[in-house]
């Protein structure tokens, strides 16, 4: 039984890396990235997701319906849960995730670590969340690729 699969997607935001587990689970999507040891190149399992990334690009799919597997403590797994809840089309600020998971304010920064730490970049919508002063901070995908992904989404007027 293999590792898993990856495969390369190319999108208005670039080329990006796919990876899924070894039942085809979605693990990964990120911004063209070095492909991890012990994955074997197909294309097969992300026929679900290549289509769900076309419609959403298209403006026809607003919420992803995806299998999705991604390690993570329990604190990043609660923000990415709480991230996950967050429509399409609007923001959040560091600070509303954090109320939403029950943290302190103070967790501002923890937050952040676990949308740094997500690596499931457009599916699970990071590009949605925003500074307190609605400044377009951080995205591991780029700031230009949040200001799309936001035009996108009628965030951002373009």
């Amino acid at each position: 039984m293999t590792a898993g699969s990856f495969t390369h997607l190319d999108t208005p935001l670039g080329r990006l890396l796919l990876t899924a587990d070894q039942d085809g689970t979605l693990t990964s999507l990120h911004c063209a990235r070095d492909v991890p040891a012990g994955l074997r190149e197909d294309p097969e399992p992300f026929a679900a997701v290549r289509e769900q990334l076309d419609a959403y690009f298209a403006g026809e799919l607003r919420e992803f319906r995806l299998p999705l597997r991604a390690p993570g403590t329990d604190f990043r797994r609660r923000v990415w849960a709480a991230l996950d809840e967050v429509p399409y089309g609007t923001t959040v600020t560091y600070g509303e995730l954090a109320a939403r998971i029950g943290a302190p304010r103070a967790a501002v920064r923890a937050v952040g670590g676990a949308l740094g730490a997500n690596p499931l970049l457009i599916v699970r919508p990071c590009h949605r969340v925003i500074g307190a002063d609605g400044s377009l901070t951080g995205y591991a995908g780029g700031l230009d690729r949040k200001i799309l992904l936001l035009t996108l989404e009628g965030a951002l007027r373009g």
